[in-house]
């Protein structure tokens, strides 16, 4: 049994939503996500909230599933989705070139240039140590933020690389010295 499909979805002031076929499309004031939700679950309005209805217990797996969906849609419209990378190492930067390319320095004998996809925005802090990703799609932002990390994976000896500021590292300790 789905516990989390049965929770209503707050609908803030401003955010429209509209089913189209097995589509939801969510409105708000940061913009407009489409979202694909399977078939056999219903989004129906009452006083204010959004609910997720299924119609039998054999949709039961995909009724959280599209409840988390639309959920993170709603809040993407509202207030959009964010996640921070911190760049560790010396000598490792990270700079914005125009609007949509993120430059890399990492240790490589060249840089990587990262162009950005549609609806995602990155900020950088004077350091050029920490870069934000956001956007309006929770999706998106986390695949951008997992292929940003994936070009320089932090390494568990020294701790250097691209890693989540939230990220906690076991460091290693290595081979011992000659005796």
């Amino acid at each position: 049994m789905s516990r989390i499909g049965k929770k209503p979805i707050p609908l803030p002031q401003g955010v429209k939503y509209t089913v189209k076929g097995n589509t939801v499309v969510v409105e708000g004031p940061k913009g407009k996500v489409e979202q694909v939700i399977p078939a056999g679950v219903k989004l129906e309005t009452q006083d204010g909230h959004i609910v997720a209805t299924r119609e039998n217990d054999s949709q039961a797996a995909i009724h959280g599933l599209t409840r988390a969906l639309v959920a993170n849609a709603v809040e993407g419209v509202t207030k959009g989705w964010s996640k921070d990378l911190d760049i560790v190492g010396i000598g490792y930067r990270v700079e914005l070139k125009g609007k949509d390319v993120v430059v890399f320095t990492l240790g490589y004998s060249h840089q990587i240039e990262f162009p950005l996809p549609t609806g995602i925005t990155a900020a950088i802090d004077p350091k050029q140590t920490r870069i934000t990703i956001s956007g309006i799609d929770r999706q998106k932002v986390g695949q951008v933020a997992a292929d940003m990390r994936s070009l320089r994976k932090p390494d568990p000896y020294k701790n250097k690389g691209v890693r989540y500021s939230d990220e906690k590292l076991k460091k290693k300790v290595g081979k011992t010295g000659a005796k």
